[in-house]
């Protein structure tokens, strides 16, 4: 796929006159203000399974999102049509919702002041020139080196390989019109060991900016091997309270809870352990939480947030204390705060993390839990009572003593947060969190 095909930097100045030909519709037909989005997406999506080809498929999509406001009043309504009267038709439709809404005293664009300008460019546009049958070969390569490592490899759950490019602009009657354009590629290998009449299954992926950067797939089909079949013997261990170890990739959703708990929407909604937390000490001293939504080519960058409001570098925990929300201009009003530009989310979340490596921290931990597997979703964002179920391995002494299944481990987020030991450097950047493996002091794990 490239440029060639329409989806690229030169599609820009087509998107950014389309939303200000639907914004000034809108105001044609009445509404007093008005936001558009619209996007255009193409991508390549390839999965192989026992040495066969089971699905090549190729998409590309558009769509439009259009909201109005008459008044308080806010209505929205989407299209994948470009005609003009496909636009006309989608613009009357939202403003028939937002005739028959509630008057909302929040509802709004921010200030036009508040506008980004001059947005810079963060590289995240990088087509990859790769053929179906590239694709396909470059998954079939990386499941045969799955099967090669471990003759307990016995079958595969699926290797895919997809890549993705797509550009997207975002306008308001503030007098904002931006849009970039990105790719996003990646290639997963799912394998399944078995041995003495036990399956066990594990994974390892890449995924990036730039596919021809994305590990070699080879190495990747080698780790899923190993992985699973390091699980092979899984058992559970008696109910204790031990200390527990995230490995970094999991280490993630805890942030990614934190987040969620201090998220405008959940706060106003009275559905957050942390309401009222602001300026509280929830974590040691030494630990940071910052974004930074400016880093060249990472995942989670942007440079203006869902309401058209320039992204910036600004911590969340400083000193282990709660120093700000996560707030877009609606949630703001609603608690009566300033729009942190934070509307969609965080953007690189990055946790300062110690020396120490995920071995190190294994030794450190001396008798606990590493958790490598999580399984449903036991998250009461109210009280922030945290129960999922596990599997991973069971360390004595510092070291990795044998692989555990079928336990759950138990705690609360607020005294997990509180109860952390160490952050690893085994930084994981395959996301939006940046996080190193989580030690945490104590929880509960109920096992046999």
């Amino acid at each position: 796929m490239s440029e060639v095909e329409g989806i690229g930097p030169a599609a820009l100045p087509g998107l950014r006159e389309k939303v200000a030909q639907i914004i000034k519709e809108a105001r044609r037909q009445g509404a007093s203000a008005s936001e558009v989005s619209v996007s255009m997406e193409q991508g390549l999506s390839t999965t192989v399974r026992q040495r066969e080809v089971e699905t090549v498929e190729f998409n590309r999509d558009q769509g439009f999102g259009i909201t109005v406001y008459v008044g308080k009043r806010k209505g929205s309504a989407s299209t994948t049509g470009a005609t003009d009267d496909d636009i006309r038709e989608t613009v009357a439709a939202a403003l028939a919702i937002a005739q028959h809404a509630s008057e909302d005293p929040f509802s709004g664009l921010a200030d036009a002041s508040l506008m980004a300008r001059d947005l810079p460019d963060l590289d995240l546009f990088h087509p990859w020139q790769i053929t179906p049958e590239q694709a396909v070969e470059q998954a079939l390569a990386c499941e045969a080196a799955a099967f090669d490592t471990d003759r307990r490899i016995r079958n595969a759950d699926g290797t895919s390989l997809n890549t993705h490019q797509g550009c997207r602009a975002y306008g308001n009657s503030q007098g904002f019109i931006g849009g970039y354009c990105s790719t996003r590629h990646s290639l997963s290998c799912v394998m399944i060991a078995e041995n003495d009449g036990q399956m066990q299954r594990d994974y390892y992926y890449d995924v990036g900016r730039i596919g021809t950067s994305l590990a070699d797939p080879q190495l990747i089909g080698r780790r899923a091997a190993e992985r699973a079949v390091r699980r092979l013997g899984a058992r559970p261990v008696p109910t204790c309270d031990v200390p527990v170890l995230f490995s970094a990739d999991l280490a993630t959703g805890l942030f990614g809870h934190f987040l969620a708990a201090i998220s405008g929407g959940n706060l106003y909604r009275n559905a957050s352990f942390l309401e009222g937390a602001l300026g509280q000490t929830l974590f040691p001293e030494w630990l940071q939480l910052d974004e930074r939504p400016h880093l060249l080519q990472a995942l989670g960058s942007a440079t203006y947030d869902g309401d058209g409001l320039a992204t910036y570098a600004k911590p969340f925990v400083e000193d282990g204390r709660l120093v700000s929300y996560v707030l877009s201009t609606y949630s703001g009003r609603k608690l009566g705060m300033p729009s942190t530009a934070n509307a969609g989310g965080v953007h690189n979340l990055y946790v300062s993390h110690g020396a120490d490596d995920q071995a190190a921290l294994i030794r450190r931990m001396g008798r606990g839990l590493l958790v490598t597997e999580l399984m449903g979703q036991g998250l009461n964002l109210v009280t922030g009572d945290y129960s999922r179920g596990a599997g991973g391995y069971w360390v004595e002494n510092g070291e990795i003593q044998f692989p555990v299944q079928e336990v759950t481990i138990a705690g609360n987020l607020r005294d997990m947060f509180r109860q952390l030991v160490a952050v690893g450097c085994d930084v994981e950047t395959r996301g939006n969190v940046r996080t190193g493996s989580v030690l945490i002091e104590r929880m509960k794990v109920a096992g046999s």
